[in-house]
């Protein structure tokens, strides 16, 4: 049981490093509140669609971030089972 909690915490690990520079690395999008409020939102709900390497880097933070999630998630399970 020791071992597994061992390998999911550097599975973990490894995860939050990946989510960390996957969304460093993303351009920003917004021009902060004042592109919110003076139209901002159009970009938003509009037809634009990511293409290439922004998408990868989209794709990768959510899938990092799920894992991120469930992996936490089990760890802290696992560990109140075993106290």
């Amino acid at each position: 049981m020791a071992t597994i909690m061992i390998v999911f915490k550097v599975i973990l690990a490894v995860a939050s490093v990946i989510l960390m520079i996957s969304i460093l690395m993303q351009s920003s999008n917004s021009a902060g509140l004042a592109g919110a409020i003076g139209g901002g939102a159009e970009q938003l709900f509009g037809k634009k669609k990511s293409r290439g390497y922004e998408a990868i880097l989209g794709r990768i933070a959510t899938a990092a971030a799920v894992v991120f999630i469930v992996l936490s998630l089990v760890i802290v399970t696992m560990e109140s089972h075993t106290v």
